[in-house]
């Protein structure tokens, strides 16, 4: 029995998996309804489906983290932090929602800890990290008997410059653990060691959030599983589960993020080295830029309604899944989600008792997708999703194939304003970028999205359903350390220390996680003296000298220049200034071999069915399975698979690439 590797990605609709043989690069999928109560049941469910494996190794994509904080549960959290900054999350940071040109109020971001929950503790650092005032031990085991009194079991530490020196908040861990052992406590010097108190309390106090139920599901798991694995993080890295436990936080995008990478090797193995993703589940969809070869990372993300300042790959979530549910405003509107069905109920024609319309009974009502789903195995009640659909039309005063057609129109514009906000607001142009859409509902509405963005063309990977389960495979480990260095006078000796101490790190985490050669990438943030916020740009291995500085100082201008349209090179009054010094520590695994496929017979006789386009038309149903490379299928058509379903619209073609991939165009 060969061994394999397994790739399992958790969604909020189904559970996706992927087994590669290591040997001979065979690719085996399959999917299970996910079991939100418990996500380790579909997780076990979604394995036992492949049957007796010699499995060598597991990787997780999870929304275990990133459920809890979009839902909002912050029970049981405290704050510690320095005497006299107790109102650090009140002062926040102030955003203006809809632009300065439309809006005539600041608005805060509501507190992700209440005030009467802040304690805070005496002793002082400079921001060199030089001790003003030495810390209050006794003050210290007060708060956290306090806490215990309270019942307050997650606790988050962020002590005014702890980013230049740990010692005050490691101090304070140790007294929260003798004091309160049951506690589970994040410090920001682990969690996020940087400047800006406010962003930086935020994400320690995530991460102190979300510890506990991690912890638990991680524990389950490898309980059940009888084995370790891995777990994606938000970095586009993997990571041990023992090790994951302890910086959960970095978990908050782990499926989309291996979407995007898993979408990335596809598309550059196929020709298409820069690329949008667009990754289309049953709850969101989730879109990332790809530039040769690599997905955009940022640290300004945000989850819910929480600023997350750690690397993750540049995601924009907008709630147009198939689950997304179409509802009548009070002015009398069509609107389509953020709200979804989910797994369960479902959408009316999954009759598990849903009661709302959604995208996929649209689907369903248009004959656009066939009246089951996995090849069979989840019946879909087409009656359900007509009457549905007929009550909706009732109370707009539109026919019923008016308001289905409406319902997907407004889907594919939801998915069009997000891939917007990663290519228009950040000066790329759109029309240059071919689509890569994957996920259950993904290709779905692949010949809108070419039509309303000028896209020139969609490319849908074989098995689009299990795309980012197989992206899991492709992953290497991967941690980021960061250190705080704000000057326009870089110190070479001193850069050189922060980056050894910084690579000392990663390489004892890729020790233990069994990595003897590992790989370090680094970076640096910039700005021009007087900007409030920075521009990450690679940094090159090897010595730091002048020439180093040089290089990174270019490279700076150049991003500058591409993101916001000019550059200061050679203007005294705008000098440059160091922030933040990255190493990214990475240990390389062998990635899954994507082959060619043979070409197939002649193309085959599709089976028909009514489905509604212009108008309902009988219309060729082809099989994916039987499509070979070079074969071309003409709209009005629809190409079905085990996972995912591609409707073509009328003046739109489908051409097979050479690795099974569907390219759409317009004709």
């Amino acid at each position: 029995m060969r061994s394999v590797r397994i790739g399992v990605d958790t969604g909020g609709t189904f559970t996706d998996v992927v087994a590669v043989d290591e040997q001979t690069g065979e690719i085996v999928t399959t999917k299970t309804p996910s079991t939100p109560a418990n996500p380790a049941d579909g997780f076990i469910t979604g394995i036992g489906k492949l049957g007796e494996l010699d499995v060598g190794s597991i990787v997780h994509g999870t929304t275990v983290a990133t459920n809890q904080l979009l839902e909002d549960r912050m029970a049981n959290l405290g704050l510690v932090t320095t005497e006299g900054f107790e109102f650090i999350l009140e002062i926040a940071r102030q955003s203006v929602p809809d632009g300065y040109g439309n809006s005539y109020f600041w608005v805060k971001p509501p507190r992700i800890v209440p005030v009467h929950l802040v304690r805070t503790v005496g002793g002082r650092l400079d921001h060199l990290g030089a001790e003003v005032r030495p810390f209050n031990e006794e003050q210290a085991a007060e708060v956290a008997r306090w806490f215990r009194s309270k019942g307050v079991t997650a606790i988050g530490v962020c002590f005014l410059h702890s980013y230049a020196n740990p010692e005050h908040e490691r101090r304070m861990r140790e007294v929260i653990w003798r004091e309160h052992p049951e506690a589970t406590v994040s410090i920001s010097s682990d969690v996020l060691r940087e400047y800006r108190e406010y962003e930086r309390s935020v994400t320690t106090l995530v991460d102190a959030a979300v510890k506990p139920t991690m912890r638990r599901y991680i524990a389950s798991l490898s309980t059940r599983l009888g084995m370790p694995f891995s777990v994606m993080k938000s970095n586009g890295g993997v990571l041990s589960a023992r090790e994951v436990v302890n910086q959960p936080i970095t978990t908050v995008l782990s499926g989309p993020a291996a979407g995007a990478l898993g979408a990335a090797l596809i598309a550059a193995t196929a020709g298409h080295p820069s690329v949008i993703t667009l990754d289309g589940g049953g709850t969101s969809t989730d879109v990332a830029v790809v530039i040769d070869g690599e997905p955009s990372v940022t640290t300004e993300g945000a989850i819910g309604r929480y600023p997350v300042k750690i690397p993750m790959i540049d995601i924009v979530t907008v709630g147009a899944g198939g689950g997304s549910i179409a509802w009548i405003s009070p002015e009398g509107t069509l609107k389509v989600g953020p709200r979804s069905a989910g797994a369960d109920p479902g959408p009316l024609c999954y009759g598990r008792g849903g009661t709302e319309v959604t995208v996929t009974d649209a689907h369903v009502f248009l004959g656009r997708i066939p009246p089951h789903l996995l090849g069979g195995e989840i019946p879909l009640n087409a009656e359900a999703a007509r009457a549905g659909i007929q009550a909706l039309a009732d109370k707009l005063g539109l026919t019923p194939e008016r308001t289905a057609t409406g319902i997907l129109e407004i889907s594919a514009f939801n998915q069009s304003n997000a891939i917007r906000q990663l290519t228009v607001k950040r000066g790329l142009d759109v029309r240059d970028f071919p689509l890569v859409t994957f996920g259950g509902s993904g290709p779905l509405l692949a010949c809108r999205l070419i039509d309303i963005l000028g896209l020139p063309a969609v490319v849908i990977p074989p098995d689009p359903g299990n795309v980012s389960a197989f992206g899991l495979l492709t992953v290497d480990v991967k941690n980021d350390y960061v250190r705080t260095y704000v000057t326009r006078d870089l110190a070479l000796e001193r850069a050189g220390e922060i980056y050894r101490e910084l690579e000392h790190q990663a390489a004892e985490a890729l020790d233990r996680e069994g990595f003897d050669d590992p790989v370090y990438a680094r970076s640096a943030d910039l700005r021009y003296y007087g900007q409030a916020y920075e521009v990450r740009v690679p940094a090159p291995a090897g010595e730091i000298d002048d020439d180093w500085k040089r290089q990174v100082i270019d490279a700076f201008h150049q991003a500058h220049e591409k993101l916001y349209g000019y550059a200061y090179r050679d203007d005294p009054r705008h000098g440059v200034e160091w922030v933040n010094l990255r190493v990214s520590g990475i240990g390389p695994i062998t990635r899954p071999t994507i082959r060619r496929r043979q070409s197939g017979a002649a193309k085959p006789t599709p089976a028909t069915r009514p489905v509604h386009f212009d108008h309902v038309a009988q219309t060729p149903i082809f099989q994916r399975a039987d499509l070979g490379p070079g074969m071309k299928v003409a709209g009005p058509a629809v190409i079905e698979e085990y996972g995912s379903t591609i409707p073509i619209h009328p003046g739109f073609i489908a051409r097979v690439d050479e690795y099974g991939n569907v390219e759409v165009r317009r004709d």
